[in-house]
């Protein structure tokens, strides 16, 4: 299994997963020249995506959809309807896709059905977390020793606080219901990460209320506390638009 985050934060958001010559795309919230562009890069067509799994209905998940007009679509009911090949799939169920499991969890956020995703192979595990509050109780226990993660680290809350976004927003990005901070993403991966654990992606970073620098200090901070070593994982922080990738071949 390789993972491409091709973008990733408040202005797009997408990922590729391939599995044998295969090609599964989480969210299509860009354009379709720098999908086309990622995907050139990658030597992938278009025509080769196998099928695209959303997470939620915001633009910067969904925006681009309707360019993929002949690729089957997985995703909760609510989350995206104009497309003939759609499949509304339920939290907690699992689904064979390009020969992968695919199992929506459940997660917290304004959005209609928000989902994350679990995606095994028959010997690797990917924990996609993005766009969520909190985690569910529920959701928590099919989350752990993954052997990769692509998990939200969304802000700082000083940084937040000092933008300029209304009250109103940043009461909604630090609620349940919003994203989560840097010290929330740590703390929840130094509970779920196990012996199988390899990489760590951090994701869906504010480009206005967080930097990675500060991203990668609370979980250095965090996993110490704990009494993890964070030199035991490879851990990067994805972009907004430039590909982050974990290759396994």
């Amino acid at each position: 299994m390789n993972i491409y985050c091709l973008a990733s934060g408040s202005k797009g958001n997408s990922t590729l997963i391939e599995h044998h010559g295969h090609y599964l795309l989480i969210d299509m919230g860009v354009s379709f020249s720098y999908l086309k562009k990622c995907l050139d890069f990658l030597n992938v067509e278009v025509n080769n995506i196998d099928a695209l799994l959303i997470t939620h209905n915001h633009s910067d998940h969904i925006s681009g959809v309707k360019y993929l007009r002949n690729t089957p679509i997985f995703c909760t009911e609510g989350t995206y309807s104009s497309n003939s090949d759609i499949t509304y799939i339920q939290p907690y169920q699992k689904y064979h896709i390009i020969g992968l499991e695919v199992r929506p969890v459940s997660l917290s956020h304004d959005a209609i059905n928000p989902v994350g995703f679990v995606i095994k192979s028959s010997k690797e595990k990917l924990v996609y977390i993005t766009d969520t509050g909190m985690l569910p109780s529920r959701t928590l226990r099919y989350l752990k020793n993954a052997n990769y993660y692509v998990f939200e680290a969304n802000h700082n809350q000083k940084m937040l606080h000092q933008t300029l976004r209304p009250a109103d927003v940043k009461l909604r990005i630090l609620s349940d219901l919003g994203h989560l901070s840097n010290e929330d993403s740590a703390m929840y991966l130094s509970t779920l990460i196990g012996d199988k654990t390899t990489d760590i992606i951090l994701a869906h970073i504010s480009s206005e209320a967080n930097t990675p620098e500060l991203a990668i200090k609370a979980y250095q901070k965090i996993f110490k506390k704990v009494g993890l070593k964070i030199t035991n994982y490879h851990l990067q922080v994805a972009e907004q638009f430039v590909i982050t990738s974990i290759i396994n071949q």
